[in-house]
């Protein structure tokens, strides 16, 4: 052990076991939860073992007292008491593995320096990725093993909306790992894609924020951590509606923003229909075939003319609502229906998908189009740029399903056809709404090939959303680290949760925004962390560069502060 003073000894009156111990303190020391601390005993035959582990609970008492009232007594002199504190202790590794319990009397100290290392596994991790500082102001790290498919990948991100700053800490991770030099020579070739549905907050990252001071330097510099936005980020956004110019739909930026569509010949030629009905639907809905056939058929006869316009049937169609006009003509003639729907021709059925497919006109509209000049990188893609970033807050629910489920499938197929080597961190918020519990959709089936193949494709996904409980099983088991921010008490009594001890679950209700619980395979027990503030811009007023970011000197402040939400912002506003 170090020469750290003890901060108190095993208690003799509570059981000590291998897994779990505890600790009476000393006068004058204390132990805060998640407090990382060791003891030792002597072994015959094998000599010192040490166990270490993380305090999860702490407790005070008055030793002497019977009654609730005795406290007065106690205070005023008048009944003799000793203040007594008992830490409790889960371990999280023993060295030598001679799994025996500490002995009661035994010294107990807070571990630090190599022996918080040994503690929490960070010394045998060869590449390690900064993901906060723990309660003792020392830096928390993520084996990168577990996020780089390795020997696991995929991270599930859980907490309430607006509190649990879910998509402040993907980002602060994916900042962590492009930056921390863990990558190596692999960060060439290492990518991002961001699809962002909270306002225009993500359209920044690659601007300084004005907020930066020598605190947040420091803090950054505490996780060996530059203090400057991502270098290296794209962004795209969805063509303004009833606008033929193609310029996107973003008012915050200005420039950098490229605006990305479909034609309706890619849309026809990629047999694009089944990402029209990405809502989780009972695949045994007949109308499901008629789907299959009439994407099919599109594909066989459609042709491309002009910048994305197709000629089909001996029509020429220009938008999207051409294309629904002419799918529903063709179905409900009755010389038509039976070769474009296949053998599944009942009325009830055709109208299904029908009513369903027209009510896709005023969502879809805007990205699949066929009347708007052909226009160089108009297709999102991670080419370029280590980050991108797809803007997706100005397009309804359903239109935004659709791009996440092409866009995934594209970039899926590219990195299968392409083989092994570099990795394509994808950040997916709201998981719950593409990969839900129940039903299946074709977005669906993409997310879980992703969390069951995607890391032998280096295809790691980082999924954030208010309720684990809501999100398909397989996609969150999975995912080998797993964070939670602030949480619902119901949601906190799930069993998605259970790798959380109880106090941590108490904890996880209280929980300030910008703290999260860090769980991963190599440790037994959650780690809190708190991460610190952003160095990038997260709306307009922030960045350096913008007329309203002007300010003459900055706040001195913590670091690891909050901003308040934007009140116009519903959803996890971060910061």
């Amino acid at each position: 052990m170090s020469e750290e003073a003890p901060v108190g000894r095993v208690v003799g009156t509570e059981d000590s076991t291998p897994l779990q111990f505890s600790v009476a303190l000393a006068p004058e020391q204390y132990l805060q939860l998640d407090d990382v601390v060791v003891t030792v005993r002597p072994v015959p035959g094998i000599g010192p073992v040490m166990t270490s582990g993380v305090v999860t609970e702490v407790r005070a008492r008055h030793e002497g007292a019977t009654f609730g009232s005795d406290v007065f007594l106690i205070a005023d002199g008048v009944l003799p008491a000793q203040v007594q504190e008992i830490a409790e202790i889960t371990t999280t590794r023993v060295e030598p593995e001679c799994y025996v319990p500490p002995t009661p009397g035994s010294l107990a100290q807070r571990a630090t320096g190599e022996e918080r290392a040994r503690a929490l596994y960070f010394d045998q991790m060869d590449l390690k990725v900064p993901v906060g500082l723990g309660r003792d102001g020392e830096p928390i790290y993520v084996n990168l093993e577990f996020l780089d498919g390795t020997r696991g990948g995929h991270v599930s991100i859980s907490g309430i909306s607006g509190v649990a700053t879910k998509t402040s800490f993907a980002l602060f991770l994916l900042y962590s790992i492009f930056r921390s030099g863990v990558l190596g020579r692999r960060s060439v070739n290492a990518k991002a894609l961001v699809f962002s549905v909270k306002g225009e907050d993500l359209l920044f990252l690659d601007q300084p924020n004005n907020r930066l001071d020598d605190d947040l330097r420091a803090a950054y510099a505490k996780l060996d951590l530059p203090a400057t936005p991502f270098a290296s980020a794209g962004f795209f956004a969805p063509p303004t509606p009833d606008d033929l110019s193609g310029r996107p739909h973003v008012t915050g930026r200005t420039s950098g923003v490229t605006a990305f569509w479909w034609t309706l010949a890619e849309f026809c030629a990629e047999e694009l229909l089944p990402y029209v009905f990405a809502d989780a639907e009972d695949e045994r809905n007949q109308y499901t075939m008629v789907i299959h056939q009439v994407a099919a058929r599109l594909r066989r006869e459609a042709t491309a003319v002009g910048d994305g316009a197709i000629a089909v049937g001996g029509r020429v169609l220009r938008t999207y609502d051409d294309l629904v006009e002419f799918v529903s003509d063709r179905l409900t003639d009755e010389d038509e229906r039976r070769d474009w729907a296949g053998p599944v021709t009942g009325t009830g059925t055709i109208n299904a998908f029908l009513r369903r497919l027209r009510s896709s006109l005023k969502p879809l509209r805007t990205i699949v189009r066929g009347d708007l000049t052909d226009a160089a990188g108009r297709r999102v893609s991670t080419d370029g740029h280590q980050v991108t970033v797809v803007d997706l807050h100005n397009l309804p629910e359903r239109a935004q399903r659709f791009v996440v489920g092409v866009v995934l499938a594209s970039e899926t197929a590219r990195k299968e056809a392409a083989g092994p080597g570099g990795l394509l961190f994808t950040m997916i918020d709201e998981l719950n709404k593409y990969a839900p519990r129940e039903g299946s959709s074709p977005i669906k089936e993409v997310l879980l090939d992703i969390a069951e193949r995607g890391r032998s494709l280096g295809i790691i996904l980082i999924g954030a959303q208010q309720t684990a409980s809501e999100v398909e099983r397989r996609i969150v088991s999975n995912s080998s680290v797993k964070v939670v921010g602030r949480l619902d008490p119901a949601e906190a009594g799930r069993p998605e949760y259970g790798f959380l001890p109880a106090s941590q679950r108490q904890r996880a209700t209280l929980a300030k925004p910008g703290t999260m619980f860090v769980s991963q395979p190599e440790i037994p027990v959650p780690l809190a962390v708190e991460f610190p503030f952003p160095a990038w811009a997260t709306r307009l007023s922030e960045s350096a560069g913008s007329p309203a970011a002007s300010t003459n000197g900055a706040v001195r402040r913590d670091p690891f502060a909050r901003l308040p939400a934007v009140p116009d912002d519903e959803d996890d506003v971060p910061f």
